[in-house]
């Protein structure tokens, strides 16, 4: 604990170093809390006393948010149900904020050496494999600061080309007998592409302050859920792809999209007009001007976006609405929880709809990724399934070996699941070989935080659309 309070300490006083040098970042209380060991939360302060230049440690105990009675009555019921015993650590993480762990996804777009230099010297680590950025072929021009002409932002135009360096340099993730809940393989380890996507995980819930928004400058970082790539990751967006984000508000997943490559066109659609303008400041914030004709904003309502535009994408993002576990636990008072629940009942409904519509606007041999941050099962697996039985021509692919076997050493994928047994199933989408298990990690791979590993919840299922 001492040397993690030492570390702690080091980090502030180069965060202020760095902050004071570039004038661009904006300092917030950054706090973790370990529940493995007693003892209040630390929150660090800034030492506001005259000529001072470090950081002191100061012990408070910060208010805790209450949650939600009816929905973590409803949870407990149905989540004790489907994840078995995971629910029960699932159910600490989710009621303890101050352990939640944030990513920081760097902004290719921008100069970000000092922020990795801080993130590496304080125990950060990236999530993947790295493309080596002397394989990136591009003229890299600048981009003046309108309000400060002497910094810079060193910007990869749409020419660009990434390159992966030689299968020799892939990071080896070993698989993870406890979070898998089977016995340790003896088939080597599985290995992830390298990818120019840098996203920075920290082993505590150690979260940097936000970047606010300034016109005229792109952020050097994107703070969130490192379980939210994995639907990107499944994409696999290639450079020159037209790809479709159907529900795209606030805009994480675009923003890791053009992390991951420079497709030909990213369409970024959100009907509400309120979160469309948070989509519009977001992409504002980390994409040069020079990438406005490739990346647009539209309005179209998701479920008739596959009648207007059939066939007209590679890839089709679908990371529907859906009943947050996060946020609805802490719904601001019973009624609201009540009312988000009985919301709950018809999502299924809407989800369904806008996956059919991905799969009708996406091209024939394309593929079509499905997420939500629920647990839920029935707008999971169930979801999929449903539109699986009604399309004959879309087919799911099996992510366990992709993602969820090289990365179980990061996050905790539940290993089967309990509650979805019971649901009837047509006869040709039922398991001819292998396990309900197998068949089940088809259509789709669940996260659920557990201690340690907080991140998620994020369901995602990817479906190929035969051609």
């Amino acid at each position: 604990m001492f040397n993690y309070m030492f570390s702690v300490h080091k980090f502030c006083i180069a965060w202020r170093i760095i902050s004071s040098k570039t004038g661009k970042l904006t300092p917030r209380h950054l706090w973790w809390s370990d529940n493995c060991h007693t003892g209040p939360d630390v929150v660090l302060q800034p030492n506001r006393q005259k000529g001072a230049t470090n950081t002191r440690v100061t012990k408070t105990r910060k208010k805790q948010r209450s949650s939600c009675q009816p929905v973590l009555d409803h949870f407990d019921q149905q989540y004790s149900q489907e994840l078995g015993a995971l629910w029960t650590p699932a159910r600490a993480v989710l009621l303890d904020p101050h352990s939640w762990q944030y990513g920081v996804l760097l902004n290719r777009f921008t100069t970000v050496t000092n922020i990795k230099q801080i993130l590496q010297s304080q125990g950060f680590s990236t999530l993947l494999p790295q493309t080596d950025a002397s394989t990136l072929l591009c003229d890299a021009p600048t981009v003046s600061n309108s309000k400060n002409q002497a910094e810079k932002y060193t910007v990869l135009p749409p020419r660009c080309i990434s390159k992966c360096p030689s299968d020799d340099s892939h990071v080896q993730l070993v698989s993870s007998s406890h979070a898998l809940n089977q016995p340790p393989q003896s088939e080597p380890s599985l290995s992830l592409p390298c990818s120019s996507l840098q996203c920075y995980i920290h082993p505590y819930p150690l979260r940097f302050p936000s970047q606010a928004h300034r016109p005229g400058q792109l952020k050097q970082y994107y703070l969130l859920n490192a379980a939210s790539l994995l639907p990107v990751l499944a994409l696999q967006v290639r450079d020159g792809e037209k790809v479709l984000d159907l529900c795209s508000a606030p805009g994480g997943k675009a923003l890791a999209i053009m992390q991951c490559a420079t497709p030909a066109f990213l369409c970024c659609n959100e009907p509400d007009p309120h979160r469309r303008d948070w989509l519009a400041k977001t992409l504002e914030s980390f994409l040069p001007h020079s990438l406005n004709s490739q990346v647009i904003v539209s309005a179209q309502d998701g479920r008739s976006f596959g009648q207007s535009e059939a066939g007209a994408y590679d890839k089709v993002l679908v990371d529907a609405p859906c009943s947050n576990d996060r946020s609805w636990l802490y719904s601001s008072s019973g009624q609201q929880g009540e009312q988000r629940l009985k919301e709950r009942a018809r999502l299924p409904v809407l989800q369904a709809q806008l996956l059919r519509s991905a799969l009708s606007a996406v091209r024939p041999g394309g593929i079509v990724v499905y997420s939500t941050c629920t647990l839920s099962s029935s707008e999971n697996y169930a979801v999929v399934e449903t539109v699986l039985n009604d399309c004959p021509e879309a087919e799911p692919e099996d992510l366990w070996e992709e993602i969820a076997v090289p990365l179980s050493n990061c996050f905790t994928f539940s290993p089967a699941h309990h509650g979805h047994e019971q649901t009837p199933h047509k006869p040709s989408l039922q398991p001819q070989y292998g396990t309900v298990s197998s068949y089940h990690h088809r259509l789709g791979i669940l996260v659920v935080p557990q201690p340690h590993k907080t991140w998620g919840p994020m369901f995602l299922s990817r479906i190929r659309r035969r051609k």
